[in-house]
């Protein structure tokens, strides 16, 4: 079995319609990503060539943390064995939530397998950044989006006291404060609204709390019936404001845009 799967590999490559590119330089490893986290960071620290796919889900505009123009580079795959097996890579990089039987089948059939939690904590997601640029054989890429995130969040950095913020997430949840972007809204001047209500970690947070003891800023990023209220406009002591929900989870690049975003809506409430 084991001798017949590099011509299982070139079989498999064949059906696909498409040679994956192997060009690499200095010898580094190929890589597919299966983890939409993982290929906004493998896009700004691989060579070119290196990076055979992304995730389906980079694709999805209401869903990736990727700039369309950037992820329209690469193709994508749904993650199955067969679409990975085909494009043949050395290195195959995942969440940590991957199906046990997916991670097996492309272990079975040598392929190396790297997996990736989400990170809780700009710190975190500047270690995988790390990680993820060693992987890919050459530091120096990690190093400077580490730097440019460093600098979003420095120039994101409020001065006077923090204000306080409710982030309504999809399915009017809230983070928790050990999360990323809990960590983000603390580093660029906001007070967590829900954690000073003993709020934890996908609690609800009801249209009917948000009227009765509103935050002195609502961070909308989710599109349920309640979250888009009219009652919402009426509260003269909070201000509204949209977050976009792909700022909402991904740590490398996307750190640096949602900074971004948090300094444009804090010195607005300013």
């Amino acid at each position: 079995m084991i001798r017949l799967l590099p011509a299982l590999a070139l079989l498999l490559a064949g059906c696909a319609g498409e040679e994956p590119v192997r060009e690499t330089s200095a010898g580094r490893p190929t890589i597919v990503s299966l983890n939409p986290c993982t290929d906004a960071i493998l896009a700004e620290v691989t060579a070119p060539g290196q990076l055979l796919a992304i995730s389906h889900y980079s694709k999805d505009p209401r869903a990736t943390s990727m700039e369309a123009e950037v992820a329209a580079r690469y193709r994508a795959t749904g993650g199955t064995v067969e679409e990975v097996l085909a494009l043949a890579p050395d290195v195959v990089v995942a969440s940590s939530f991957i199906a046990p039987a997916t991670r097996a089948a492309l272990e079975d059939l040598g392929l190396e397998v790297v997996t990736f939690g989400a990170a809780s904590t700009v710190g975190e997601s500047e270690a995988q950044v790390r990680e993820l640029a060693a992987l890919a054989g050459d530091p120096d890429p990690g190093e400077a989006l580490v730097a440019r995130i460093d600098r979003s969040l420095a120039a994101a950095r409020a001065e006077g006291s923090a204000v306080e913020a409710a982030l309504w997430q999809p399915g009017g949840i809230v983070p928790g404060e050990q999360s990323l972007v809990g960590d983000l809204l603390s580093r660029t001047g906001f007070a967590s609204y829900s954690a000073v209500r003993g709020m934890a970690q996908a609690d609800y947070l009801s249209l009917e709390q948000v009227v009765a003891d509103p935050p002195e800023v609502l961070l909308v990023a989710g599109s349920e019936t309640g979250q888009a209220h009219p009652v919402l406009g009426t509260l003269p002591q909070m201000r509204r404001e949209s977050f976009d929900t792909r700022l909402l989870y991904c740590g490398g690049p996307t750190i640096i845009r949602a900074a971004q975003r948090l300094a444009e809506i804090r010195r607005s409430a300013s």
